[in-house]
């Protein structure tokens, strides 16, 4: 049993450091008009909905770790803002199925566009610039479109590795009952 669940955090902080390698430097080389996919959303939104609020809060905490780490100039704010976001999604595992792809992509856009205001509320609105309309238009919108072409790729991956992770798992439990 304890094997399993050192597979499944193996395989969490791999998914996590790829999309976080891949969103640093891949996708920052592939911007369009100064706008990138957000991968870590992605993740974080699917282990939510996949796995529950605990491993979408961990999950979350650790992707904003990073990008903290990276591009903040706070450690924790946007550690904050990502485990919110893993913890609201982890509300709609019991709602989630493998075989439908609208409730994810659907949860992920809401994380995005929610990501997006949030950041606009406390890094713009507090220091007056109090144009929403233009941040809608040129950086939450094409952000958010940005990220669901990209979910569209990254999603089945992340499903392909749970998938293959619960089958090990039901097969290990299956084998003391």
């Amino acid at each position: 049993m304890k094997v399993l669940k050192l597979k499944r955090v193996v395989a969490t902080v791999l998914i996590l450091l790829a999309a976080y390698l891949l969103q640093c430097t891949i996708f920052s080389k592939l911007e369009l008009a100064g706008i990138k996919p957000n991968l870590m959303i992605i993740v974080t939104s699917s282990f939510g909905f996949m796995r529950g609020s605990r491993e979408g809060m961990l999950v979350g905490f650790f992707s904003g770790l990073l990008i903290d780490i990276q591009f903040g100039n706070m450690i924790g704010f946007y550690a904050l803002i990502y485990l919110l976001i893993g913890f609201i999604n982890g509300f709609f595992e019991q709602m989630y199925y493998d075989e439908d792809i609208k409730l994810p992509l659907f949860l992920i856009i809401l994380s995005e566009f929610i990501y997006g205001l949030v950041i606009y509320l406390l890094m713009f609105m507090l220091q007056s610039d109090f144009d929403f309309l233009f941040y809608l238009n040129s950086i939450i919108v094409p952000e958010l479109i940005y990220t669901i072409v990209v979910t569209i790729i990254v999603y089945p991956l992340i499903l392909l590795v749970n998938n293959k992770l619960e089958a090990e798992e039901k097969r290990s439990a299956s084998k003391f009952v």
